[in-house]
């Protein structure tokens, strides 16, 4: 199984949530996906590098449709963000976003619809994650590196939401079950996710053994308590980011 079937990205419309990764995954993604638009509901580190070109515009849809007519072998990746602000492109609210993927030119849309800092495990804010009505595929993502970690803010984005979720004191050791927790609650990465978009957790910076070892046990448990719950997961991929193949392994 390729990366974009295991996270099920070659579906219309994908948006990537949590932490540790999100970025490289939507970047890897981006690069693999026939005409792809990497875009985002937040906002989003400068991406220039990333894509074929960057359109900024608070139009998409019509720079799409006249892309499209002067040339049909424009190339791709495309970006597309509404405005820059610093070193940040502003994302388009998810209705827009809707209507991006509804467009005729791009066969897939990749979204960042939430952020996390740059840490390795986070909980939804009040107004997290800004997800499009019709998003296909949902992809939320866990650092195994966050395993074994306190649970603090050098590690975790709002720690006191993740303390909430999984019942684990501000300080204490980060466990395999408390990702997991994080990755199958309703208050954590499945928070909004529509009933008929597929959800694929997603545990990342597996580049070791070890970190192997880990990202199977937490794999596990998310699959254990989603089988227990709601039963919305049925895979769990494991995937390396800076490695060449980043896709490392499929629990199901």
């Amino acid at each position: 199984m390729d990366l974009t079937r295991a996270l099920a990205a070659d579906a219309g419309l994908t948006c990537v949530v949590g932490a540790g990764g999100k970025k490289s995954t939507l970047y890897e993604l981006a690069d693999r996906l026939d005409r792809a638009v990497l875009t985002a509901t937040v906002r989003i580190p400068i991406f220039d590098r990333k894509v074929a070109s960057v359109l900024v515009t608070d139009d998409p849809v019509g720079a799409l449709a006249a892309r499209r007519g002067e040339d049909e072998e424009q190339e791709w990746p495309l970006g597309l963000v509404a405005d820059r602000e610093g070193d940040r492109y502003v994302g388009y609210d998810p209705p827009i976003v809707d209507e991006i993927a509804a467009a005729d030119a791009p066969e897939h849309v990749l979204v960042k619809a939430d952020g996390a800092r740059t840490r390795f495990l986070k909980a939804p804010g009040d107004h997290e994650p800004q997800l499009p009505a019709g998003v296909d595929t949902v992809l939320a993502l866990a650092s195994v590196h966050a395993v074994g970690e306190p649970l603090d803010e050098r590690v975790v984005h709002r720690p006191d939401r993740v303390a909430g979720v999984t019942g684990r004191s501000p300080g204490e050791p980060i466990e395999p079950t408390d990702v997991a927790t994080i990755l199958t609650s309703p208050d954590g990465g499945l928070k909004d996710v529509p009933d008929d978009a597929t959800y694929v957790p997603v545990l990342n910076m597996v580049d070791d053994d070890e970190d192997l070892a880990v990202a199977r046990e937490v794999g596990r448990r998310v699959l254990d308590r989603s089988e227990e719950t709601h039963g919305r997961v049925s895979r769990v991929a494991l995937t390396s980011m800076i490695a060449d193949e980043p896709l490392v392994a499929v629990l199901e």
